[in-house]
């Protein structure tokens, strides 16, 4: 299996315990909903008739009964009373300061009642600015302003048009200073500070709003996921402009080109250029594992320049290969393009070109260029093997399959044809047979790792607990008894597994930090330490994990998935300074909801 694809898996099987345990981990499962695709939006109640959840009304029923009476006879200003009190200014509005600070507090609060009363009248009538006028009126009256006229405005200034979000922050900051645990004017303000692109402020509120509603608001949480998707790919796409370019960890680039087969070195012209010395020397160092050496061998070979045109093709290969692993997807084309002009048979190159359209997301190019590699040669069993990954990556495990099954005919040699067949069988549901190629395959690959590994990715997938197990210690011995470094993904499937089994959190990190120690770049690792600082609260640790993840991220979809979970701990941890006496009950709550 692909470094790629591999390493993808088990980062998705390590975020599945967001997935699984959905309330448990608090406002951090929020990014496994991000990832899937249809996010559902919140409406702005300016894009709908006002209803009566908008503003809070805080009337007896008698008022209503009395207002109900009132509204059955309709006076005008030429009737003998005047004009209903609907259709006139209040008479608090031709009161002094001093005639209302020389009335009793009762007094006060009675006309300020009133007022609010006919704000939300006039709101109901869309009557927005006389509606915000009553309750500036009543907030002037009141000895102790409610919340609720402050919130009550701040609806009124949502629904102006234009709306006035400046306005609507500085009502619901008045309201929650008088009350924290408001959720409504938490919901109104994250609204207003969205609309203002203000994602951060705006995500601190929608979370703590989903949180003290103890996740029933289904509005709200999904009010969270959208602001996560905007500020996470926003952050992934200014951070990718200005982040310098760098290979992976050493576990995913020694994945990556062991997905293709040996080939013995060049053969040099008689008389080698400094180019073509340096080539053969970035080949060796490529051999040796040396990786940052040989991108840099790679790139002085092709400044230098390389006198031949196998050598040239193979050069631009390279260097197109190592700009692919960095993240530069143009430069890699480009180069993979020269290669296949220099020499159309070069093989490799084309099919290393399809995993750049597959990046891109143009499939129909990728097959196009499986094609021409097939053209020139039709017996090369690494275009069999890749055109599997592709069909793999789409779903297509059948189709999948007969290119594994074809790339084994033609090289039965290879271990990770063999593994993907066994896998594509177990994903279109043929379970009986994946087994069996499993079996054989650990049968004529006795002294690798991979097959030991993956096949106990399968049996976790089953919830063979203790099997699973068995499967990661011996692929972990027989990694430990190579040359270093060992590939530490057989660690994290082991951590991952006693998790599962036995919600052994202590086991699970000891393989983890095990792990990082090999391979200071696993991201895998980091992931999973992530994920079980979130299932046990420390969420402060969670947030670190999920800032080096963001730093050993490669593409934009990685880097906006990690900062997903970053803000969304963030988020959390905000909540936690914000209330601290609901810290030990949003535990509590956690705990209710495993």
């Amino acid at each position: 299996m692909s470094e790629n694809a591999s390493n993808s898996s088990l980062v998705d099987r390590v975020q599945s315990f967001v997935a699984e345990n959905r309330r448990a981990v608090l406002i951090g499962t929020a990014a496994a909903v991000v990832a899937a695709a249809g996010v559902a939006y919140y409406a702005s109640t300016s894009s709908r008739p006002p209803s009566a959840g908008d503003v809070e009304k805080g009337e007896t029923k008698k008022k209503d009964k009395k207002k109900s009476k009132s509204s059955r006879k309709r006076k005008n200003a030429k009737d003998k009373d005047g004009p209903i009190l609907e259709e006139r200014k209040p008479k608090t509005a031709e009161v002094s300061a001093e005639q209302i600070a020389a009335m009793s507090e009762e007094e006060k609060i009675k006309v300020a009642a009133s007022l609010k009363a006919k704000g939300n009248s006039a709101y109901q009538s869309r009557r927005f600015s006389a509606a915000a006028d009553f309750y500036t009126r009543a907030i002037a009256v009141s000895p102790k302003p409610e919340p609720v006229f402050y919130s009550n405005r701040a609806a009124c200034y949502v629904n102006m048009s234009p709306p006035k979000y400046e306005q609507v922050v500085e009502d619901c900051d008045a309201a929650l200073k008088l009350d924290s645990l408001y959720v409504k004017a938490l919901n109104r303000r994250a609204m207003a500070l969205e609309a203002l692109d203000r994602l951060e402020d705006a995500l601190r509120d929608f979370t703590a709003a989903t949180i003290l509603d103890k996740f029933q608001n289904e509005t709200s949480a999904q009010s969270v996921e959208r602001v996560l998707k905007k500020l996470s790919t926003r952050k992934a796409t200014e951070i990718l402009a200005n982040r310098e370019k760098r290979l992976p960890s050493h576990t995913f680039v020694t994945a990556y080109f062991a997905a293709f087969r040996s080939r013995p070195l060049p053969t040099l012209p008689e008389n080698p250029t400094q180019g073509d010395e340096t080539l053969l020397k970035a080949l060796q160092a490529l051999e040796a594992a040396d990786y940052p050496h040989a991108m840099t061998l790679t790139n002085e070979a092709l400044e230098q320049g390389i006198s031949f045109d196998d050598g040239k093709a193979e050069g631009l290969n390279l260097s197109g290969t190592f700009k692919f692993l960095v993240g530069d997807i143009p430069g890699a084309k480009e180069d993979l393009l020269r290669s296949v002009e220099i020499v159309p048979s070069y093989t490799q190159s084309w099919v290393k070109l399809a995993s750049v359209y597959m990046e891109q997301g143009d499939p129909p190019k990728a097959f196009e260029a499986f094609e021409e590699a097939i053209k020139h040669n039709p017996k090369d069993p690494d275009i069999f093997y890749h055109r599997g990954q592709v069909l793999f990556i789409m779903n297509e495990f059948t189709r999948a399959a007969d290119d594994y099954t074809k790339s084994t005919e033609l090289d039965s040699n290879f271990v990770f044809s063999h593994i993907q067949l066994a896998v594509a069988q177990y994903k279109s549901g043929a379970l009986s047979s994946s087994m069996a190629t499993f079996r054989r395959t650990l049968k004529a690959f006795p002294q690798r790792s991979e097959p030991q590994n993956y096949y106990g990715e399968l049996l976790l997938d089953q919830q063979r607990f203790q099997d699973a197990v068995e499967k990661f210690d011996r692929a972990i011995e027989l990694e430990r008894a190579k040359a270093p470094p060992m590939n530490v993904l057989p660690l994290v499937n082991k951590g991952l597994a006693l998790y599962q089994w036995k919600q052994d959190i202590t086991a699970a990190e000891r393989c983890c930090d095990e792990a990082l120690e090999i391979d200071p770049e696993c991201e895998a690792a980091v992931a999973t330490l992530a994920q079980l600082s979130l299932q046990q609260g420390k969420i402060d640790r969670a947030v670190q994990m999920f800032e080096r993840q963001s730093e050993l991220a490669r593409s934009e979809p990685e880097l906006a998935n990690a900062l997903t979970y970053q803000f969304a701990s963030w988020a959390q941890l905000d909540f936690m300074k914000n209330y601290p006496q609901l810290a030990e009950s949003l535990s509590q709550l956690a705990l209710n909801m495993q």
